[in-house]
């Protein structure tokens, strides 16, 4: 976004009513609530407009009395313009021609010497109704074809023929407004102002004696330099620099403010402007504007020193070193979002050089910086963040952003617009290469003398940040974990749900692999037969009943997959692990007397017995969740390791918030590791959504978790 349209431009219309006369403001002044109010219709309002017109048409000529109502006539219908309603009324009833014939002196009448009858005064009323006609932007190209443009010029020469007066001053001055006008946003109206001849007179006014006048020619310089390339030259080469950057120095902040501006305008894009205004030694009272008492003159400064930061390395750390960085902070802390904006505009490119992103921050510049990470300006927001992306470039900063708890306030923040969001990610990746030598050896340090919120502060960054190399020494050596697991017994949920998510992460990162997308183990060695074996006579040695229904099965492939069939048919004890299958073989004893070949297997259904044999056979299975948990109990009965991790893994990611407390009793309660696991970290990553439930106090207990 272009940064001279961010600010704000207050004097870019100018606000000519300010400086109207006095004398028939009663008489004449239209309430702002009721354009209407004490006239009986609309109708009537229009003819009072008309009337003034007729008398401007009927009144252009040196005679007293058409003098003095020409005057009158330009007065009311400039009170008439300050009410917006009612600019297209004066324009329909032909208000702009008429306003610009008078902005001549009438031909002399014969004979006719000395000083003519409110000489300058019809003038100036006439420059000042067209100058409030002109701030509706859809009547600027009218008023410039009626031939405005030449007499307003003309009207700017007055003072060199003249002796200084204030009808003069006042002539100069509401013709320089009304140009500002024209031309604000106008680009066709700009050239043509120029080609008029009328910059380098506005640059000569720059010095005039009246400062009213001054500001008015600065104000217009100052539009007619925006955004074109062409005017911006030729205001430098009328030599307007030198004068502007004296009146950078006034005590009139309404000098100093329409000086800043015009220079802004002059360097904006503007490589070659920018070195002459800053060789015409513009740096340090640009820098005093910092601390003035206009808040306008501060946000425009700041700006232009953003822009000068811009130009090269030098000028930045120059910038510093004359005493811009305390201001530019102490402006950051202003209730005027644009004025923290404009400062945080030219803070952030300050700290693209590595000695002035240790100044910034040994000034105390980081602290309201990532305050403003809060605001609800995206513009604002991101010169904020583009700031801190600087500033954690030098290692001196970093220790010093963790430890406020600048990392937080980045990871948590809610950016407004994707720029912002990636400068963000930029810096967060920033941090993390920086996490390692003295760095580090400071945030350890800290995390041993600091206060208990700063320790907390840094382990919880480090969870993110440190190198898996350096987990050990952070978490297990130097007590991070327990900073970590110190926090799930908080008593701010804040600072629980910190603590559950950076423990998430640190258990995320310490593997591998992501438990829940592993692959399971490899099975115990064995002999796989194959699909076509599965449940088929064909050389089948021991048959099992399940459900009242015989399963077909082969003992050499049974013997080789695990303990318990071992166990079952070799008449071994092993060990305690398999003694719920040796009971069950004691309990078909008699029936294999009857039939050797005939095992009864109770408590399984068929559906999951038959996914048990397939994995045995093949050693693979595609597990369905509905299956998955009475297929875990049976994989754990048989000691089937492979089976069961892939039942775990099935599971696992079925977990939800509504299920996780089953599925962790369910872990437990087969022995389950993987899936424990899997509960643990999801119980973790989702606090803040399972802190709430009412069977959390008593599972959290169980798991040490608050």
């Amino acid at each position: 976004m272009d940064r001279r349209t961010i600010s704000t431009r207050k004097s870019s219309k100018r606000k000519l009513e300010q400086d109207s006369e006095p004398e028939n403001q009663d008489r004449h002044k239209i309430p702002a609530t009721d354009t209407t109010a004490g006239y009986e219709s609309r109708q009537k309002l229009t003819r009072d407009i008309q009337t003034q017109v007729d008398i401007l048409n009927s009144s252009f000529s040196s005679l007293e009395a058409d003098r003095a109502a020409a005057k009158r006539a330009t007065s009311v219908l400039s009170q008439f313009a300050k009410t917006e309603e009612l600019v297209d009324t004066m324009v329909d009833c032909g208000a702009v021609p008429a306003l610009v014939t008078h902005l001549q002196a009438p031909p002399p009448t014969r004979g006719e010497n000395g000083p003519k009858l409110y000489e300058h005064e019809v003038e100036k009323g006439s420059a000042l109704a067209l100058g409030l006609l002109a701030v509706k932007p859809e009547h600027q190209q009218l008023i410039v074809d009626a031939g405005a443009l030449t007499h307003l010029v003309e009207l700017l020469k007055r003072h060199k023929n003249v002796d200084n007066s204030r009808a003069v001053n006042g002539a100069v001055r509401k013709a320089a407004d009304a140009i500002t006008n024209l031309a604000h946003e106008n680009s066709g109206i700009k050239t043509r102002v120029r080609i008029e001849g009328a910059i380098s007179h506005l640059v000569e006014l720059l010095e005039h004696a009246d400062t009213k006048v001054q500001r008015a020619a600065a104000g217009a310089l100052r539009t007619l330099a925006f955004k074109n390339d062409e005017n911006k030259n030729q205001i430098v080469e009328c030599n307007a620099l030198p004068t502007l950057v004296m009146m950078l120095r006034s005590e009139d902040t309404a000098i100093h403010y329409e000086a800043v501006g015009v220079i802004g305008n002059l360097v904006h894009s503007s490589p070659h402007i920018k070195k002459a205004v800053l060789l015409a030694g513009a740096l340090q009272p640009v820098i005093g504007l910092l601390s003035s008492p206009c808040s306008e003159s501060q946000r425009e400064a700041a700006l232009l020193l953003g822009q000068f930061a811009a130009a090269d390395s030098d000028c930045k750390v120059h910038i510093v070193q004359r005493g811009a960085v305390k201001p530019l902070i102490d402006m950051l802390e202003s209730s005027d979002v644009q004025l923290k904006e404009m400062a945080a505009f030219a803070l952030g490119r300050l700290a693209q050089e590595t000695h002035n992103q240790a100044g910034i921050a040994h000034n105390g510049g980081i602290v309201p910086l990532l305050r403003l990470l809060d605001s609800k300006s995206g513009p604002l927001q991101h010169n904020a963040a583009f700031t801190l992306y600087g500033l954690v470039d030098n290692e001196d900063n970093v220790a010093d952003l963790i430890k406020v708890g600048g990392f937080q306030k980045l990871q948590d923040g809610e950016f407004i617009i994707q720029q912002t969001k990636d400068c963000v990610a930029k810096t967060m990746k920033r941090l993390e290469e920086k996490i390692h030598g003295r760095v580090l050896n400071h945030l350890l340090y800290l995390m041993r003398v600091a206060e208990r919120n700063i320790q907390r502060r840094v382990a919880l960054a480090l969870a993110y940040l440190c190198a898996p190399d350096d987990r050990k020494v952070v978490f297990i050596d130097k007590n991070g974990l327990d900073l970590l697991l110190g926090l799930l017994e908080s008593g701010s949920v804040k600072l629980q749900c910190d603590g559950s998510v950076a423990l998430y992460r640190l258990a995320t990162k310490a593997s591998s692999v992501f438990p829940v997308d592993a692959a399971p183990l490899s099975p115990t060695p064995q002999v796989y037969l194959g699909e076509q074996y599965v449940n088929n006579p064909t050389l089948s040695d021991v048959t099992f009943l399940i459900e009242g229904k015989r399963f077909y099965a082969h003992r050499i492939c049974l013997l080789a997959s695990s303990d318990a069939f071992r166990a079952m048919f070799d008449g071994g004890y092993r060990e305690k692990m398999v003694m719920d299958v040796w009971f069950t073989y004691r309990r078909t004893q008699q029936l294999q007397e009857r039939n050797a070949k005939d095992v009864e297997i109770p408590n399984i259904r068929w559906d999951v017995f038959e996914l048990m044999m397939r994995f045995i056979y093949t050693g693979s299975v595609e597990i369905n969740i509905d299956l998955a948990q009475d297929l875990l109990r049976a994989a754990d009965q048989y000691l089937l390791d492979g089976l069961k991790r892939l039942c775990e893994c099935t599971i696992a990611q079925d977990i939800s918030v509504e299920n996780v407390s089953l599925t962790y009793e369910l872990s437990e309660g087969f022995n389950a590791m993987s899936l424990r696991e899997s509960c643990i970290l999801f119980i973790l990553e989702q606090f803040d959504k399972l802190c709430t439930k009412p069977w959390y106090v008593v599972f959290s207990m169980h798991l040490s978790i608050p």
